[in-house]
């Protein structure tokens, strides 16, 4: 019969004896271990492994982990943004796969850890283990799928109160601190997918670049005065924390752009970011599908950013000015499910007071079809008109590229200032024709050419409007000489 006695007479006794033995065992679990990997599937791996770690760890596990999830509830998570930048510091020898990165303008090669990876660090003595994972379960039926990304944190029971209470506010500060060195602004958009977005968490949605737009307020073609009076309204925005506090609003800020296109709207705002180092997120409105899908897109939005919807008369939200087109609602598509009283209930509503020290932007080329309930203070606080280009904004346009200012200045520059304040010429194509050569001359030459041309397109315009009333048979004779002097000699 087996006994204890029998099995301690077949146990290694000498150290050699006992080597040999641990060798051997070591290579058993290594082919064991091998093996696994090639038969069984990742996914099938890991759920083995939480099996047994939720079966067998409350009673021989001294570790503690925390799960810090992409998103908290329907807003991003402020820590897991902060771990992604302070982990790219800790990054050691014992981490085996990393994702490299590199934009054209970007002097360094961005690296970050990959799915299930490892990345080890010590505060204070203690030890810690952050992994990241990343789950993707379908929904439904259907072919979508949603994508959870979160951070393991792993580290000894007894130090719970430590990082909790001094180890992550740590890496809250020292993310801020390496993004405050960095000064990257970065542009998101969010991907485009379909009506079963609505089925979907929220998560995931936002993709982002650097934003590498070279804009600034010192670069721009706008008019002194104007220049100085956003700036100013700005600046006092960002320092008002206390003040919107005490008078119980929301701290935000709207801005609406309006003007003829080509005019600076989206390079205004370029230099908005870059002047406040704030992130800039491009709403399109054809991607969303309803107010709730609306609400969670904009609740995943981040503080200190700029929030801009481009075009707003041409999205698919009615925002036009329900008076003036009562006659055409029967024309409006009826599937559609974003609402503007969705729209103005996250800018103005209870919603608003979800998040600090955010920047609305809107911008159109027609603001008298925009609906007043969207223009009203509150919700659009500043209306900056940027029309056509002026005296100023020709000096500014010609130093940045021409490099002509008042201690150079051309000859013909005093005739373009004559003639650009007559004919409607936007900054756009100011830039345009002098960006064609870099001699002065010829690029001056053919700014010459283009506003003697706009003047003369302008003229007629006015002419065409003014002869257009009953009874101007004489005003249309003179128009038809303008238009047609030889006709007229020859007669």
């Amino acid at each position: 019969m087996f006994s204890l006695n029998d099995l301690k007479d077949q146990m290694p006794t000498t150290p050699s004896a006992l080597l040999s033995a641990y060798a051997s065992f070591t290579a058993f679990m290594m082919l064991v271990r091998s093996m696994a990997n090639e038969l069984i599937p990742a996914p099938l791996r890991s759920y083995i492994y939480k099996a047994i770690n939720y079966i067998f760890a409350p009673f021989f596990s001294v570790e503690f982990t925390l799960l810090i999830d992409q998103y908290f509830g329907m807003t991003r998570n402020q820590v897991y943004d902060a771990a992604e930048v302070y982990l790219r510091t800790k990054i050691g020898p014992s981490t085996v796969r990393l994702r490299v990165g590199k934009t054209p303008r970007k002097k360094t090669i961005g690296v970050t850890i990959d799915e299930d990876e490892e990345v080890t660090d010590t505060f204070d003595n203690v030890k810690l283990r952050w992994r990241f994972l990343v789950e993707t379960k379908k929904l439904g039926k259907s072919d979508m799928t949603s994508t959870k990304r979160f951070f393991e944190l792993t580290f000894c029971k007894k130090h719970k109160d430590k990082v909790l209470k001094a180890y992550l506010p740590f890496v809250l500060a020292q993310a801020d601190a390496i993004k405050a060195e960095e000064k990257v602004v970065k542009l998101y958009t969010r991907h485009y997918r379909s009506r079963s977005d609505e089925d979907d968490d929220g998560c995931s949605e936002w993709g982002s670049v650097n934003l590498e737009h070279q804009s600034t307020f010192e670069t721009m073609a706008l008019d002194t005065e104007l220049k100085r009076t956003i700036i100013e309204d700005l600046e006092m925005f960002v320092r008002r924390r206390e003040f919107y506090k005490k008078v119980g609003k929301a701290w935000k800020r709207g801005y609406l752009l309006y003007g003829p296109p080509g005019t600076g709207k989206s390079s205004l705002i370029a230099a908005m970011a870059n002047y406040l180092k704030f992130n800039v997120y491009d709403l399109e409105l054809a991607s969303i599908y309803s107010d709730a899908v609306l609400k969670r897109v904009l609740l995943s939005t981040t503080n200190r950013s700029i929030l801009v919807i481009e075009d707003i008369d041409c999205c698919r939200v009615d925002v036009r000015n329900r008076a003036s087109d009562s006659d055409s609602d029967s024309d409006s598509d009826s599937d559609d499910q974003v609402t503007l009283s969705g729209l103005l209930n996250f800018i103005d509503g209870l919603w608003s007071s979800c998040g600090d020290e955010r920047i609305i932007v809107f911008t159109t080329n027609h603001k008298d079809r925009l609906d007043p309930a969207l223009l009203r203070p509150g919700r659009m606080d500043v209306h900056i008109h940027l029309s056509y280009c002026t005296t100023s904004g020709f000096r500014i346009l010609a130093s940045n590229y021409l490099g002509i200012g008042d201690n150079n200045r051309h000859h013909r520059c005093g005739e373009i200032e004559g003639l650009i304040e007559s004919a409607e010429v936007t900054p756009a194509e100011v830039a345009e024709e002098l960006m064609k050569s870099e001699d002065a001359d010829v690029a001056l030459q053919g700014l010459v050419n283009l506003l003697k041309r706009k003047k003369a397109e302008s003229e007629k315009k006015k002419l065409l409007i003014k002869n257009k009333k009953p009874g101007c048979r004489k005003g249309i004779t003179k128009l038809l000489r303008f238009i047609f002097p030889a006709m007229h000699s020859d007669a």
